[in-house]
């Protein structure tokens, strides 16, 4: 889907309190799907945690991912997607080896320009959502870093200036929603 804007790349990189700002910018934004499980399992006592079962925890961030673009097929103008697909489908294939990225990522896309939130020691704090180092993080945006461009996208990496900043960047780069909303 045209409208369909993934902003991806290093964990703790700034992308949740971008996609806060496009939010409040009046844009349709989906939480990343890791997240949203993780924060779930804590609170369920549940496994599906990557650092406990790493299949039980990117299986259903494929799913979720999945839901969430069919979810956001009814949305008008720009949708921003904290990761989404291809990011669930590259921790499923680096976590446990299952080749999913070159599959699904082809036959559900996205806007073909990617936003890449790089490391950024300055702002990067782990929680108990994000338990892992900036050095795991940054091995992480390495891999969304090749894995984009393998499959057709244009990575656009985001400056690191105030997150209004960023959003104006994004705003210009995209310029006008398609019209359709589809």
């Amino acid at each position: 889907m045209d409208q369909f804007v993934v902003i991806s790349g290093c964990s703790g990189g700034g992308k949740s309190t971008l996609l806060a700002e496009l939010h409040r910018r009046g844009h349709s934004v989906v939480e990343e799907p890791g997240r949203r499980i993780v924060k779930q399992e804590l609170q369920e006592g549940g496994a599906a945690l990557p650092w406990k079962n790493a299949g039980a925890f990117a299986r259903p961030a494929i799913a979720m991912a999945l839901e969430d673009r069919a979810s956001a097929a009814a949305l008008r103008g720009w949708v921003f997607f904290d990761g989404g697909l291809v990011d669930a489908a590259a921790a499923l294939e680096h976590l446990i080896g299952e080749p999913a990225l070159a599959a699904l990522a082809r036959s559900h896309r996205y806007h073909r320009r990617v936003f890449l939130a790089p490391p950024w020691r300055e702002i990067y704090a782990s929680d108990p959502e994000r338990r892992h180092g900036l050095e795991a993080a940054e091995a992480e945006y390495s891999r969304l870093l090749e894995a984009y461009p393998t499959l057709g996208y244009e990575t656009v990496v985001l400056p690191k200036v105030s997150v209004s900043d960023r959003a104006d960047f994004i705003e210009a780069v995209l310029g006008e929603p398609p019209s359709s909303g589809r």
